[in-house]
């Protein structure tokens, strides 16, 4: 199976960089950074949430009804004259149920690393958000995802290319802060180097593979 970063180098995904980057008013190159950053961290999110049998069901639930892949037949229309507030609200309510606590020290430190302030990161999530969703909607019926374990498969699958420990690590590291505000100083010193335990280039070395920087 293809994983979600090679998602965005496909022709789908060069358009809804381009469709979010317009939408959302920010340079091409920077929304396609925070894209490829933010990703992994909410289907590693989702990942974790799934692993729970309500937390499953929750998303069984959401990819079977709301979130079944259509959104993805008509992204032209989806973007022309701009996103719809009913989809930029809907991205936000899959954002804080994802993320949680962890949302805004997320979008803080994606932000520092792309360049954008957190607001555009933000704005950036909130369209890409039901996109994502869509694509999950539409590997399930594909591939006749039926219950929790095989939906375990399926996100598992999608974040193929972050499967070595050291990207593993990173992901949880984002997202196992101890919510006090702290993951922005923990995983901005790991991202921006100015974790000096690391050695070898540590984190930030690894993050030209998984990040395409």
């Amino acid at each position: 199976m293809a994983g979600i970063l090679d998602l965005l180098n496909s022709d789908l995904g060069k358009q809804i960089i381009s469709g979010v980057s317009g939408s959302t008013g920010n340079d091409t190159s920077k929304t396609s950074s925070v894209l490829t950053m933010a990703l992994p961290v909410l289907m590693k999110a989702m990942e974790r949430n799934a692993s729970t049998p309500e937390g499953a069901a929750g998303l069984m639930g959401a990819l079977s009804n709301k979130h079944d892949g259509s959104i993805l037949n008509n992204l032209g229309g989806l973007f022309d004259g701009g996103v719809d507030e009913s989809v930029k609200q809907d991205g936000a309510g899959i954002l804080n149920h994802i993320l949680g606590s962890k949302q805004q020290g997320v979008e803080q430190v994606i932000g520092q690393k792309s360049g954008l302030d957190a607001g555009s990161v933000a704005n950036i999530l909130k369209v890409a958000a039901p996109i994502l969703m869509g694509v999950l909607g539409k590997q399930k019926q594909e591939q006749s995802v039926s219950n929790s374990g095989d939906l375990t498969g399926l996100l598992g699958g999608l974040l193929g290319g972050s499967n070595n420990n050291t990207e593993q690590n990173f992901l949880e590291q984002i997202l196992d802060s101890d919510g006090d505000g702290s993951v922005v100083d923990d995983v901005a010193g790991m991202l921006l180097g100015g974790n000096k335990s690391q050695s070898g280039g540590g984190i930030g070395g690894m993050l030209g593979g998984l990040f395409g920087k």
